[in-house]
């Protein structure tokens, strides 16, 4: 009798397997992802998701995670931040991995980042997008003009930049913050800088020497936001050194440049014609405009203070 249960007992073992491995696919084979697949793929015979068990089940367990996802961090699938899909693969139906939506978001995120720069900025005008931006008759030819100098990067960069002007308020840095979003969408990258803040940094960088350095991030951006120009305080060097040289830089390699101001164009003539050891210099405040006006279309943002209104 013991003899024969030597022999029986590991037959017996292997058909309770067998009974067991089939339960297991009847039960796989009910499963959601499992039955869009079989849908689409009417010709797959049942040989192969028997052979496929493995993966089935691999299958079935990850979707389950992502189901009630734990978040991205806390990710337990083999691949962490990845949805696993059925794939034909040699008579066998194997694993293919796609990112999840959290993992695109993430990476999406992580581009807007690499793109976006900015300096001395808030991160709600970092933050505003076109449809954040209450639109009204007084703003909208500003933000159409905004909107449609994004778009062009779909076909080439374009060459002119914009100037927008107004009050304090009106929503000028918002719509150049929402004008940083846009290119994101075109891998366009951006740099967006407070110049008063800007210009007193430069100062200070004279000790430490990295005053180039600094001018030359802003020189090579692609697309170059200039936040609040004319509100700094002014001195011959920084408007001849510093802006001249970068705005001279920018026009002769076309390379489009934003700027927001509280001033309109012969406003903006008159701050940099000011002298700090008196009087005023006409020759050189025209000069520094020439690299603006032939480069830039100019629009005035009017409007209710946004921070009041939206």
């Amino acid at each position: 009798m013991e003899r024969i249960d030597r022999v029986v007992s590991p037959i017996r073992e292997k058909l309770n397997r067998r009974v067991n491995l089939e339960q297991r696919l009847q039960e796989l084979l009910t499963a959601r992802e499992v039955k869009a697949f079989r849908m689409e793929h009417p010709e797959v015979p049942q040989e192969v998701y028997r052979r496929s068990i493995g993966a089935l089940h691999q299958l079935v367990e990850e979707r389950g995670h992502c189901d009630q996802c734990p978040g991205l961090e806390n990710c337990p699938n083999l691949m962490q931040g990845h949805q696993p899909e059925l794939a034909m693969y040699g008579g066998y139906l194997d694993l293919r991995l796609q990112p999840c939506p959290k993992l695109i978001a993430k990476e999406k995120e992580r581009n807007r980042k690499r793109l976006i720069k900015s300096h001395h900025i808030p991160t709600d005008i970092l933050s505003a997008t076109f449809s954040s931006i209450t639109p009204n008759n007084a703003r909208k030819p500003a933000i159409i003009a905004a909107v449609k100098f994004c778009q062009q990067f779909a076909q080439k960069r374009p060459e002119r930049g914009l100037y927008l002007y107004g009050t304090f308020g009106v929503g000028k840095s918002r719509i150049a913050g929402a004008m940083a979003q846009k290119l994101v969408d075109h891998q366009v990258d951006s740099l967006m800088v407070y110049v008063p803040d800007f210009l007193r940094e430069i100062k200070e960088s004279i000790r430490d020497g990295m005053i180039q350095e600094k001018l030359d991030a802003l020189k090579k951006a692609t697309v170059l936001i200039l936040d609040d120009l004319g509100a700094e305080t002014l001195t011959p060097w920084t408007r001849d050194e510093i802006i001249g040289a970068l705005l001279q830089y920018r026009m002769t390699e076309k390379m489009p440049t934003v700027i927001t101001s509280n001033l309109d164009l012969d406003e903006l003539e008159d701050h940099f014609a000011y002298s700090d050891k008196g009087g005023t210099e006409r020759m050189k405040a025209k000069r520094l405009m020439e690299r603006i006006r032939p480069c830039m279309d100019d629009y005035c943002v009017e409007g209710p203070n946004w921070r009041e209104q939206g």
